[in-house]
Parts: structure tokens; sequence; C-alpha cells
């Protein structure tokens, strides 16, 4: 069998999860996208998939074959592009998954600037702080804030924000002002629930050496702007990415504190299933995300 072919409907079933998916994208029966599968198996002498009724599931060595196969297909599929020199303008529906509260607060305008760029595109926006399965739940991108999970999907690098404890200068005049991470136990903190540490905050000191705040908090909440009202109404000190509080803490809403130590930086990128499905639609979108949230100070 044509060994191209073969790695082509292998990605394929990866990427969309089943063989008989594979096979409708290349026109051909399932039995037949099987055997492509099989055939490279039985070359290599290794089992890249474990089958069930259900679904397919990689094995360590599948994994690394998928994400080699792939960087083949995707040098293919840019030189035929460059060949070609062909650029469709983006068309159809861009559904995007991506943090309740950042979505909300920076999303607006480059979906604005984006469906104004280009008429034939519309775009669902589902916000929500979950981690979505693209593929499964048929979304073209997320936007995901923080340490990314290992997994197939390939990132972009959008910007990146900080982490910061602050709070109402009228709670710290009643209540004094910290003077070192310990000292905030003391203090009635705010914390974001679903945050991946809870109610563990992480501060490090000019000499590198960390130190977390861990124990009980005064509130704690699934939403980072309902801790922001409860900080700036003088409810605590609350500790969120800075994307949400900086604006605040310029203004002098908020007044951050222990500013002399260093706080968790968080990434934010743009995740999709492989460089080799990056429709038309979605690199336009992630330019644009690019262009606007690399110049803003989140």
């Amino acid at each position: 069998m044509d060994r191209f072919v073969g790695l082509s409907v292998f990605v394929a079933a990866v990427d969309k999860g089943s063989l008989a998916a594979a096979a409708r994208a290349h026109g051909i029966t399932p039995a037949m996208a099987g055997k492509h599968v099989a055939a490279i198996e039985a070359e290599l002498g290794v089992r890249l998939l474990q089958r069930t009724t259900r679904k397919l599931h990689l094995t360590d060595i599948g994994l690394d074959y998928y994400r080699r196969g792939n960087l083949i297909l995707e040098a293919l599929e840019e030189a035929d592009r460059l060949a070609s020199q062909q650029q469709d303008q983006p068309h159809g529906t861009l559904r995007v998954s991506a943090p309740t509260t950042f979505g909300a607060l920076h999303l607006g305008q480059p979906v604005a600037e984006y469906t104004r760029r280009y008429p034939n595109v519309s775009v669902e926006m589902s916000l929500e702080d979950r981690y979505v399965d693209l593929i499964e739940e048929g979304f073209d991108m997320a936007i995901r804030i923080g340490a990314l999970p290992d997994s197939s999907l390939i990132s972009r690098r959008l910007g990146e924000s900080r982490m910061a404890a602050c709070a109402a200068p009228s709670y710290l005049d009643r209540h004094g002002r910290p003077r070192d991470p310990a000292d905030l136990r003391r203090y009635d903190r705010l914390a974001f629930s679903k945050a991946m540490s809870g109610g563990d905050w992480s501060f490090t000191d000019r000499k590198g050496k960390t130190f977390t705040v861990s124990g009980p908090t005064r509130l704690k909440a699934d939403n980072v702007q309902m801790l922001l009202a409860a900080a700036l109404d003088g409810g605590g000190i609350v500790y969120g990415p800075t994307f949400v509080l900086g604006e605040h803490i310029a203004s002098g809403a908020l007044e951050q504190v222990l500013p002399d130590y260093k706080t968790e930086s968080l990434g934010i990128h743009a995740l999709y299933p492989s460089s080799r499905m990056l429709g038309t639609k979605v690199r336009c979108f992630i330019d644009i995300l690019e262009e606007k949230l690399g110049r803003a100070a989140l």
C-alpha cells in the first residue's frame, strides 16, 4: 500500500477519533482505512493504536509516530500552499472555547476586528472555565491560560499575564499591610476555587526562594470578577491574574501587596488540533489575537 496515504489515514484517524471518520475524509471504506494502519504497524513491527468498539487509543510509540508524521504532512501542505500561493478568504463559522473572565474582558475587541476584516465568517464563542475536548465537542480552537497539560494539541503563545495579590487601600489601612507571605494567613483571603492549586498562593523572593501560602480562605469563588468586586469593596486580599486586576491596580482602586516578591507567570495560548488542520479561518483569527493581545498590558 501507498505509505504516504497510510500515514495520512493514520493521522486522520487520531485527529478525528475513529477509523470510520478517517475513511470518510479520504473517500475510502472503514475496512480499507484499517488495512492502511495495519500495513504500517506490520511494516514497523509495533502497535500504534489500541482499538476498542468505542474509541481509539494511541500507544506511547503511536503518539511519537503521530507527532512526527504530523510534521511530515504539515511540511508537504506548506510546500503545496507556497507553490500555489493560494490564500483563501476565511468563511463559515469559527467555534472558540475560552476562559470565562478572560474572554469577557479581552476577546470582544479581537472578535469584532476579525468579523470586520472577514465578512464571510461568523464566530461562536463559548466561555467556560474547563478544558474542552476540541475534537469531540466540535471546536476549532481554544484559548488557555497557565500551564498546558501534555497533549497532541498544537499551541501558539499569544502573550502572558502574572498573578498578583492586592486589596482595597481602605482594607489595608484598617488591617495593616503584610510584610511577608506568611503574614497573609492573618488576613481575609479571597481565592479562585478553580485554580489548579485552589487556595494556595505562591511568592518568590529575590534570592529565588518560593513561599506557598495555604490554609483557610474567607471567600472562595469560581469567578474572578466576583472576587474582584469583593476586593474593591474592602472584603480582603485577592490573588488573581493581572489581566483582571491590572487596571484596578494602575488606577489605585486596588493596592498590590508584597510587590517585591515575584509571582507566577501565566502564558496565554491558542490551541488547535494540528497545524495540518489549521484552516484559514483559524489562522487569521490567531493572527489578530497575536496582534491585539501582544500589544495589550495583561
